[in-house]
C-alpha cells in the first residue's frame, strides 16, 4: 500500500495529505516565537493517532511495519553495517570522512543508555520533522509534507528533529512549558528527549558525512555537544 494511503488510513483522515502554504524554513525566528505553539500541536496530534493494531518499533518498511522489537534493536540495527543498500559497510566512512568512529560510539552509547525510558512510548511520528518538509499556511497551522521515514517510536522524535534542524530555537525548552501550560504530561523528559536526539543527531551526521558536507557536518556536532548542557537546565 502506498505510504500516504496508509497513513491517510491510519490517521482517520485527520493528517492533510496535500497541505497548501509557504514552507516552514521561511519563518523567521521571531515569527516561530509566536507561532510555535501550532508546530507543537502537530506533533502531538499526529502521536494521538490510534495505532493499537501495529506492532513493533521503527521506521515503516516497504510494507508499512514497524519492524523492530524494541528501541534498542531499533537504534542498533540503524547503524548494522551489514544491512544492504546506501549504507552497505558505510563504517568504512570512519577512514574515510569527517565521520570519527570514536565520537560515532561515544554518542551512540549515550543513545542507548537512555533508550529504556522509550520502550513503552509507542507513537506514530512523521519522523522527518525538519522544517523544509513542512508547511505554514495562511493562519499558521502547520502541516508535515514528506512521510516516507514515517514509523512508531517516541513522538520526542520529531521534536528532536525540529531541534536539531535549529537548535537556536530553543524546542525542548519551550516544550517543556508548553506541556506545563497544556497539563500534558511527559514522564522521563530529558532522558526520552536525550535519547531520540542523540540517535537522530549521529544518524544525520552520518548523512551528512556520507556526502561530504562539512559545513552540516559541524553545526551537527555543535548541536549534540550542546545537549546535555541544555537539558540540564530545563
Amino acid at each position: 500500500m502506498n505510504r500516504d494511503i496508509f497513513i491517510r488510513n491510519i490517521t482517520k483522515d485527520r493528517i492533510e495529505m496535500s497541505p497548501k502554504g509557504r514552507n516552514a524554513d521561511e519563518v523567521s525566528p521571531e515569527e516561530f516565537e509566536k507561532i510555535y505553539e501550532n508546530f507543537f500541536d502537530m506533533i502531538f496530534e499526529i502521536a494521538s493517532t490510534d495505532i493499537s493494531s501495529e506492532t513493533g518499533f521503527g521506521e515503516f518498511d516497504e510494507n508499512n511495519k514497524a519492524p523492530f522489537s524494541s528501541v534498542e534493536e531499533f537504534i542498533k540495527e540503524t547503524f548494522n553495517e551489514d544491512n544492504e543498500g546506501y549504507w552497505k559497510n558505510w563504517r568504512e566512512m570512519f577512514e574515510t570522512s569527517f565521520l570519527k568512529k570514536e565520537y560515532f560510539e561515544e554518542i551512540l552509547a549515550k543513545a542507548l543508555k537512555y533508550a529504556s525510558f522509550c520502550e513503552n512510548e509507542r507513537y506514530l511520528v512523521n519522523n522527518n520533522t525538519f522544517f523544509c518538509n513542512m508547511l505554514v499556511d495562511e493562519y499558521g497551522k502547520t502541516y508535515c509534507t514528506d512521510w516516507g521515514r514515517a514509523g512508531i517510536m517516541d513522538y520526542m522524535m520529531d521534536f528532536a528533529i525540529l531541534d536539531l534542524n535549529k537548535p537556536y530555537l530553543l524546542v525542548p525548552e519551550k516544550l517543556y512549558e508548553y506541556a506545563k501550560k497544556k497539563n500534558i504530561e511527559i514522564n522521563n523528559f530529558k532522558e526520552r528527549f536525550l535519547c531520540m536526539a542523540y540517535f537522530k543527531g549521529i544518524d544525520t551526521l552520518r548523512w551528512h558525512a556520507s556526502i561530504d558536507d562539512l559545513e552540516s557536518c559541524e553545526s551537527i556536532v555543535k548541536s549534540i555537544n550542546a545537549l546535555e548542557e541544555r537539558m540540564a537546565n530545563i
